[in-house]
């Protein structure tokens, strides 16, 4: 095969068709407990998670909700994938390997923001969020309804395998997905590029900008106990009666059971048997989904 322009724009529109097809076949997990937010900036600030406060009457003049002042922020991270492509195998036709590496590219980008999603999750009992707690914490600060401080707990420790009771029904989600680039296809296939000249090589590659950070504690509940129905109904608990700042009820109903493969059947056990230990009816069929995580292995 003659390397000419026409050549190189027809392998270029191939691979990074092979590489769209591969970033299309890449799970959607993270969006099940991750909202996005679409970032500008080198970082993004989130004085907003301290802020927020439910309805008040309005006797007087209004009371303004503005930013708060946090040092919360989320910084983005870039990322890149590159594959070189011998100039020899493009003379020689022997092309066939790359579509499968380009195929692969597009689904190892894809699959990013998930392993940046679960890994947060995973890492949220040594993690601190938005109020310098970790995630997962028995004292987050808060101001109850006379107005002083006093703390919850969104965790009842443990040293086990993590499992984590989640609400995701509400705009906030327990983890934020920052995404400041999507990925990009890119290029440097001129046979007058340095690359070529010195290498023999043809680069592709793609990167993106995102990051990864926490939201509201209250939305979720981390444990390390053995997963069965007596925690499971502590954590159950525990996020139906939080409260916000003032003491208001925040009405978060867990819908969301996220295990690693290892308590699937733990998982399983408790969401979808018709009967718990002892024969008796399982009260807790149905009060949530299952959803096993391979990246919380």
């Amino acid at each position: 095969m003659i390397v000419s322009s026409p050549v190189l724009d027809a392998l270029r529109v191939g691979f990074k068709t092979e590489f769209q097809r591969g970033l299309g076949m890449a799970p959607m997990m993270k969006d099940r407990v991750a909202m996005m937010v679409r970032s500008t900036t080198f970082e993004s600030r989130y004085g907003w998670l301290k802020k927020l406060s439910g309805m008040r009457e309005w006797i007087g003049p209004r009371v303004v909700d503005n930013l708060a002042e946090s040092q919360y922020s989320i910084a983005n991270r870039h990322f890149e994938k590159t594959i070189g492509v011998d100039r020899n195998d493009i003379e020689d036709d022997n092309l066939g390997q790359y579509a499968t590496m380009f195929a692969e590219m597009g689904e190892l980008t894809g699959a990013l923001p998930e392993q940046l999603v679960w890994d947060l999750l995973k890492a949220g009992f040594s993690t601190n969020c938005f109020d310098g707690q970790f995630f997962f914490d028995t004292d987050h600060p808060i101001i109850d309804a006379n107005g002083a401080e006093t703390t919850y707990a969104n965790t009842d420790g443990g040293a086990g395998t993590g499992w984590y009771l989640l609400c995701t029904n509400r705009t906030v989600k327990p983890i934020i997905y920052q995404e400041r680039k999507a990925p990009e296809f890119v290029s440097k296939d001129k046979p007058t590029d340095d690359n070529v000249f010195n290498e023999r090589m043809f680069y592709y590659g793609t990167d993106m900008r995102c990051n990864v950070g926490y939201g509201f504690p209250q939305m979720a509940w981390g444990s390390r106990q053995t997963l069965n129905a007596a925690n499971y109904a502590i954590g159950r608990a525990a996020i139906q009666n939080m409260k916000g700042d003032g003491g208001r009820p925040l009405g978060l109903v867990p819908n969301l059971l996220v295990v690693p493969p290892s308590l699937e059947s733990a998982g399983r056990q408790i969401l979808n048997s018709e009967y718990g230990t002892g024969g008796i009816t399982n009260e807790w069929k149905g009060t949530a989904e299952l959803l096993v995580v391979p990246w919380l292995a």
